[in-house]
């Protein structure tokens, strides 16, 4: 599923140049994705839309986020220590913090590798028309899998 997202996001660099799900996911089987592979991806970016159409509102930034035993076990100490690092660097506000928490969430497997999780903040970002600073943007990269390229 995740190198079906990093398409999507090379490919379209802003969510309403996407095309529609019949017409993305023929293209992406056009590029050599399995159609399971396809279809987890568009059942997760349709839940990231829901989520982010729900999520963008006010919250304080002064809050601290505690996580649950649940959300600890499944995240893993990797991801949730590359969450504080980037809400500390003040480049993921705490309603941008809570879609990428429930989008790793709901990838299912625990922990969420961390490769995982940048594509993850990647796609938020996407999702939002947002561009993380170029500083970040390096950080989120994905060499081990060679996901993305530089």
């Amino acid at each position: 599923m995740f190198d079906v997202l990093v398409y999507v996001y090379e490919t379209y660099w802003r969510p309403d140049a996407c095309p529609d799900h019949r017409q993305l996911a023929r293209k992406l089987t056009a590029v050599g994705f399995e159609n399971e592979e396809i279809q987890e991806a568009l059942s997760w970016l349709d839940g990231l839309a829901v989520t982010a159409q729900h999520a963008v509102t006010p919250q304080s930034a002064l809050g601290t986020r505690v996580y649950t035993a649940s959300e600890r076990e499944q995240l893993g100490d990797d991801s949730i220590g590359f969450v504080s690092f980037l809400e500390s660097a003040g480049v993921l506000p705490p309603p941008m913090r809570e879609i990428v928490i429930e989008r790793a969430l709901a990838c299912g497997g625990s922990p969420v590798e961390l490769e995982d999780l940048k594509v993850i903040v990647l796609m938020v970002f996407w999702s939002l028309g947002e561009e993380p600073d170029a500083l970040i943007l390096d950080e989120l990269f994905v060499d081990a899998q060679d996901r993305l390229i530089h």
